[in-house]
């Protein structure tokens, strides 16, 4: 047996901005988050003297009775997070906490923290936050039915808070939402706050809704909201005060400071108009006239900042003692948020802090620029390189935005948030901006290809390629490096030019660049393709050690994968089964499970299995392989093609004479559309012709085509043909159709029975 070498300690941690993180005492999710979390986004806002109870809004939402949904929707100012973490601290200890911000956008990242928020009420299945770390992993098909039966699975009513819903505008995270509220266990609760009603699809019963009628003060509450900002007002004045601004939580807490400033009671108190503008006057007449100058200063330079603490505001403003400022703010001033016990960290109430923008809009429209360039610097400094590249996008900096993205795009691709870089990337384009940065726009390139767009790759290639005849241009040894790279991996001009490009890439890659692993490995691919297995496979074994060290996970499960190819066809089954089963525990180690290349992986262990007599697990690999071969096209040939190959032997193998004609067909598309691959359009016209000298046996269930894999992992969800075709981009029509043949082909006679079925066989779960 030979002696592998070990994986421990090369498996790629991809982290996300952590900002801020608060180090507390909760317990690590059963499996852990691909990326690092910002904690003060999983606690309710820290409870501090001087806020009013709303028990009496909290009662209802709590009582018998109490909706399964409740939104809390009202504008700024209304104190939604406020009642929102008094209903979650009145919930219990069974209950999760999310605040959601632009970033939560990305699918990925939001599941992220709901399962977080989940898993720390109660364990939830691992499977859940391995799907989350795999970029290829399918939203609709995968992550989202693990995660909802995981919240299914709970043994005891949870209460899950969502504060600021209105930042997600993202179609798949509103339907995630929806999904996970509708498989909490019975007597759960989940509540959500946002500026505007969250538009999520059916979640059972029609939600309860607090809107701004419910949420404005009386004139019980008004009285203690002032008494508590330290104004006490005879009853008649606190009677037309709370006239003037209509019960408005936030438009009292203003009036008190402006009166606390020396402000008269007769001039006090802004009324809910809906305009803006009103509120900022008076913000700006009566409550940052009374300030002193340079504490206006520091507030609305400030403002620029989503969360604060001493030594980024220190840097932002050019001065000190920003952290004592920020304590005795808070101190003094409800609008100036804790996020931790510790008082390190900050955030203006948002309603506050948009005031306090349009302030400093006014005064130093000139500043903004600067101050965004020095909160980059700071926070690319301190490893909080993500919320770095937001700062230097509103600076304009584009230098270092291409800087930062070039080294974040691939491990956010990695980590699973492939919208988050396409997101950063997109900034280029909409900027004009992608050939001035060459090596942005190979990124984009290979983001491109990864995710199977093989049309836009070619896009964003043509734009590196162009910004390569330059002279004089920066990093042109890298930018060329990354392009030979890139067309060896799409293999759009021959095996020759592909092995020419990997060689080339080899050499000019730094030593210490993950990448130089892939080249190596497509390298032994391009001899494989010339049916010289024989030059293939030592190739192929330096390249699994050159990615096992360089942490290069999916490069070195994919040469695995081809040495066990190498096995097969010399007959050396042993040494093949090795391979095939040390690139799955590659796999599983490294949480590939749902990457495109672990189809390939999936299809060599099928064959080795059954070429063992063991049917039952060449069954359970072919459909696990089927799972993800809807992620296999033509932006990577040469996988794509060799995979449905495997895949049409192990069928062939097991006697399965429809799936193999059905996974052919697939790889002869493929060719007709990269036909210049060495061996292989010979290698699936010798299939083709076995498989025409053969008698057809009976159609089961591993003949579902691409269209019918995609169509069961919705079979499970509460969505009626119409909305399944919608989401499909297919008639109702066509969804029924689809439907009915995947009943034939798995012995169904109905929705469920279906999805039971393909249940036990591994597909669409």
């Amino acid at each position: 047996m030979r002696v592998r070498p070990s994986i421990e300690g090369w498996l790629p941690r991809p982290s996300r901005d952590a900002t801020p993180v608060v180090r507390g005492t909760e317990r690590r999710p059963s499996s852990g988050p691909s990326f690092e979390l910002v904690e003060s986004k999983l606690r309710p806002p820290w409870a501090r003297p001087g806020i009013v109870s709303r028990s009496g809004l909290v009662g209802g939402m709590l009582g018998a009775g109490a909706a399964r949904v409740v939104r809390i929707v009202a504008p700024p100012g209304y104190g939604k997070t406020t009642l929102l973490a008094q209903w979650a601290r009145r919930a219990g200890r069974r209950t999760g906490w999310v605040t959601l911000d632009r970033g939560d956008n990305d699918p990925s990242v939001l599941l992220t923290y709901l399962a977080v928020a989940l898993d720390r009420i109660e364990p939830i299945e691992p499977g859940v936050f391995r799907a989350l770390g795999s970029p290829d992993a399918s939203l609709a098909g995968t992550v989202v039915p693990r995660l909802a039966d995981a919240v299914r699975s709970m043994t005891e009513p949870i209460a899950l808070a969502l504060d600021q819903v209105e930042v997600l505008d993202n179609p798949h995270c509103l339907e995630a939402v929806a999904e996970v509220a509708a498989y909490l266990p019975h007597g759960s609760q989940l509540a959500m706050a946002s500026r505007i009603r969250p538009p999520l699809p059916g979640t059972g019963p029609e939600p309860a809704e607090l809107g701004v009628a419910q949420l404005a003060m009386d004139r019980q509450e008004a009285r203690a909201l002032l008494e508590a900002a330290g104004v006490r007002l005879a009853g008649a004045e606190v009677t037309d005060l709370h006239r003037r601004t209509e019960g408005w939580p936030v438009g009292l807490y203003l009036a008190a400071l402006a009166l606390k400033g020396g402000g008269r009671q007769a001039t006090a108190g802004v009324a809910f108009s809906g305009d803006d503008r009103f509120v900022a006057d008076y913000l700006r007449s009566e409550v940052l006239a009374r300030v002193p100058p340079a504490q206006v200063r520091f507030l609305t330079r400030t403002s620029v900042l989503d969360r604060l603490c001493g030594s980024l505001c220190n840097a932002v403003v050019g001065t000190r003692g920003s952290g004592p400022l920020l304590e005795s703010l808070a101190a003094s001033n409800l609008l100036v948020v804790p996020l931790d016990r510790e008082h390190r960290w900050y955030r203006y109430h948002n309603l506050f802090r948009d005031l306090l923008r349009a302030e400093l809009q006014r005064r130093e429209p000139d500043l903004v620029p600067q101050l965004h360039s020095r909160a980059a610097a700071w926070c690319e400094a301190h490893g909080q390189s993500e919320t770095a590249v937001e700062h230097a996008q509103a600076a304009g900096d584009a230098d270092r935005v291409a800087h930062l993205v070039t080294s974040l795009a691939q491990p956010a691709y990695a980590a699973g948030r492939v919208r988050t870089a396409r997101r950063w990337l997109a900034w280029f384009e909409d900027q004009g901006l992608i050939e001035r940065y060459p090596r942005v726009a190979v990124e984009g390139a290979w983001l491109q290809a990864l995710v199977g767009n093989p049309a836009e790759s070619e896009r964003w290639a043509a734009a590196a390629e162009h910004a390569l005849a330059r002279r004089g241009l920066p990093d042109r040894e890298r930018v060329e490096a990354g392009m030979a790279l890139l067309r060896a991996f799409m293999c759009r001009d021959g095996v020759a030019r592909m092995r020419a490009d990997a060689e080339f890439a080899w050499r000019r890659l730094e030593p210490g660049s993950p990448w130089r692993a892939t080249a190596l490995g497509l390298q032994g691919i391009s001899f494989m393709l010339d049916g010289d297995p024989e030059r293939a496979d030592p190739i192929l074994a330096r390249a699994v050690e050159a990615a096992l060290r360089a942490g290069a996970m999916p490069a070195a499960a994919a040469a695995l994968g081809q040495r066990c190819m190498v096995a097969m066809d010399g007959d050396r089954w042993p040494a093949a089964e090795d391979f095939a089963e040390h690139a799955l525990e590659v796999v599983r180690a490294a949480r590939l499970d749902d990457y495109a290349m672990t189809s390939f992986i999936h299809a060599v262990v099928a064959r080795t299995a059954a070429h063992r007599g063991d049917l039952d697990r060449a069954r359970d690999h072919l459909a696990l392989a089927a799972r993800l071969r809807p992620q296999l096209n033509h932006a990577m040939p040469h996988r794509g093609v060799q995979t449905l190959l495997q895949l049409t032997r192990a069928h062939l193998t097991l006697g399965d004479l429809s799936g193999a004609r059905e996974t052919l067909e697939a790889a002869q598309e493929m060719l007709r559309r990269r036909p210049d691959l060495g061996v292989l359009p010979a290698e699936a016209g010798e299939l083709r012709a076995e498989l025409e000298a053969v008698h057809d046996g009976a159609g089961n269930g591993w003949s579902l085509t691409t269209a019918e894999l995609r169509l069961i992992p919705l079979l499970s969800t509460h969505l009626t043909f119409r909305e399944i075709g919608e989401h499909l981009r297919i008639s109702q029509h066509t969804a029924k159709s689809q439907a009915r043949s995947v009943y034939r082909k798995l012995g169904a006679s109905s929705r469920g029975q279906a999805v039971r079925r393909a249940q036990e066989i591994g597909l669409g779960a």
